[in-house]
């Protein structure tokens, strides 16, 4: 086992020391919540029995005043209704009695204080209240004043001295219970002061805790992590404080081994690339070097080879002409194949010049309308239309990216394959359309000619590939391999689409101009919401289907001529 499995890890101490505030906070919240609960009762008991029991014991007096000065009044003037405070004096009396007995069930003083009262109370109604009365209603006010004498007056000051003695009880009572409020009170910010105290305490112990056992331990490790970063690879980290830091340090220091292999790797394999890329650089040069013999090639083969190439062709033309009939037929023969030769090698260092000079010999990138490049194209091959009595017609062509002469050369070879690849007695018909298709433009070039075999499908692109022999079919066998280059010059692909049903369809793509594409997506837009409100219309008008929102009848437009969508009617015809 290793070292810093031993002693007690990061989590574990902070968890011992916040289970110990925890503990404490709790007793100390218990603690509270209990003086909280007596305080809250001596509060009630201030408010809610003492303080009454106060105003009751002076209404209690107040109510034996009016008992005495009713029969006092009644011995003096015989008058029945001055018995009325008396009457009133003793109900209240024994009402007040009764709420002073409940409101002081807890505080015996009082209730003996009480007894004595009420018990001096009856005995002086019984011996002096009663008998006056009596004696008033027998034989006149002059007999009751008889009975009212000084002993009468202190026996009622005895009451009223008891009356005193239950209030001072009451007073004691309600100074003892404030007391205790007081008491409590204090003790519950004595407890508070003490959370705090414990609060504090604890945070000063995390505090300094985690300074010892967290920060120095983690400023020591980042500075030796920044010493690695400084680049001292070779630097081993060692780790300090709880068993988590050690396991980190650990691993930071296998993450630096590691890395530091990597960079010996990657340090052989940068002088491995410096050595292939002096390598490359040298063989960059030599291709450097052979483009421009290669360019210097193309100067020799487009004057120097090319001159005593016309020179071999016009004399076998001009004793084609002059000798013609006067030499045997062989000789003519012989002739023949001389011119036919000769014009053919012309024929092929022109392809060959033409195919090496695309993306190499550039104008750069312009917009051009392909409307206008079909129209020079239809020019450029007017002869070989109109010698095989084809018909050439094309759609409504984009705008876009590329060199003019290039893409018109492209679709020149397509029409010329299209009028040369014929079928006998089958009067030819070449179509160029195109649509919009990812952000693509799709191109196709389609005849009724004599098709293409899906096996041959990828070869006809190849330079030099013929499919048929040089008598059948004229040419050098390059020109779909040009028009293959010059597409891929102009970021596109070609191929031929084998699903054709008749003749050979040559689709190939470029790239749409960002307003053809917002374009598109703005036309998409509007059909899906006409849609919807063609639907809407539909739920509550089914003849509405298929017309404009005005009410008028929709016309379609008609299908393109290749089958291909809607990119606009024929725009020209040739042939």
């Amino acid at each position: 086992m290793k070292a810093y499995q031993q002693g007690w890890t990061l989590r574990r101490r902070v968890a011992a020391l916040l289970g110990v505030v925890v503990v404490l906070l709790l007793g100390l919240a218990g603690a509270e919540a209990a003086v909280a609960a007596q305080n809250r009762q001596n509060i009630d008991a201030v408010l809610l029995k003492t303080g009454p029991l106060r105003v009751q014991a002076q209404e209690l007096m107040s109510a034996l005043l009016d008992q005495e000065t009713s029969v006092r009044g009644y011995a003096v003037n015989g008058d029945r209704t001055d018995l009325e405070p008396y009457q009133e004096g003793v109900k209240r009396e024994q009402s007040l009695a009764a709420s002073i007995r409940d409101l002081s069930a807890d505080y015996p003083d009082v209730r003996r204080s009480l007894d004595v009262v009420e018990q001096e109370t009856a005995q002086w109604r019984s011996q002096v209240a009663e008998p006056v009365i009596t004696t008033v209603e027998r034989d006149g006010p002059a007999a009751g004043q008889a009975l009212i004498t000084d002993a009468t007056r202190q026996q009622f000051d005895g009451i009223r001295s008891s009356v005193n003695t239950l209030q001072d009880e009451i007073l004691t009572v309600r100074q003892e219970t404030a007391d205790r409020v007081n008491a409590t009170s204090n003790t519950l910010v004595v407890l508070l002061i003490i959370a705090a105290l414990v609060v504090t305490t604890a945070g000063v112990v995390m505090l300094l805790s985690l300074d010892r056992i967290l920060i120095r331990p983690l400023a020591a490790l980042v500075g030796q992590v920044r010493e690695v970063a400084d680049g001292d690879y070779r630097h081993r980290i060692e780790g300090s404080g709880p068993p988590e830091f050690r396991r980190l340090a650990e691993d930071i220091d296998q993450m630096r081994m590691k890395i530091a292999r990597e960079l010996d790797e990657v340090r052989e394999a940068r002088e491995r690339i410096e050595w292939v890329n002096s390598q490359l650089q040298k063989q960059a040069e030599e291709l450097t070097r052979s483009n421009r013999d290669l360019e210097q090639f193309a100067y020799v083969a487009s004057h120097d080879l090319q001159e005593p190439l016309r020179k071999v062709a016009s004399f076998c033309q001009l004793l084609q002409r002059r000798y013609a009939g006067q030499l045997d037929e062989r000789a003519d023969q012989y002739i023949a194949f001389a011119v036919d030769g000769a014009q053919r090698m012309q024929r092929l260092i022109n392809d060959l010049l033409a195919f090496s000079r695309i993306g190499r010999l550039t104008t750069g990138f312009t917009e051009v309308d392909l409307n206008k490049v079909m129209g020079d194209v239809a020019g450029q091959t007017e002869a070989a239309v109109q010698y095989a009595d084809a018909e050439l017609t094309w759609g409504e062509m984009p705008t876009i990216r590329g060199e003019e002469p290039l893409l018109t050369n492209l679709l020149v070879n397509l029409v010329s394959n299209s009028v040369k690849f014929r079928r006998p007695d089958v009067p030819p018909k070449v179509h160029v359309s195109a649509r919009l298709v990812d952000g693509e433009w799709e191109i196709s070039c389609r005849d009724n000619g004599i098709g293409i075999e899906p096996e041959f499908a990828d070869k006809i692109f190849v330079i030099f590939q013929r499919l048929h022999s040089k008598d059948a079919y004229p040419g050098t066998g390059i020109g779909l391999a040009i028009v293959k280059k010059i597409v891929e010059y102009h970021g596109g692909r070609v191929w031929v689409d084998t699903d054709a049903d008749e003749g050979t369809t040559i689709r190939f793509t470029l790239p749409a101009l960002e307003a053809d594409i917002e374009a598109a997506k703005a036309a998409e837009a509007a059909e899906v919401a006409e849609a919807g409100e063609q639907a809407v219309a539909a739920e509550g008008d089914p003849a509405a289907v298929g017309r404009q929102p005005d009410g008028e009848a929709r016309e379609e437009p008609p299908a393109e001529a290749d089958g291909h969508g809607t990119n606009g009617g024929m725009k020209e015809t040739v042939g």
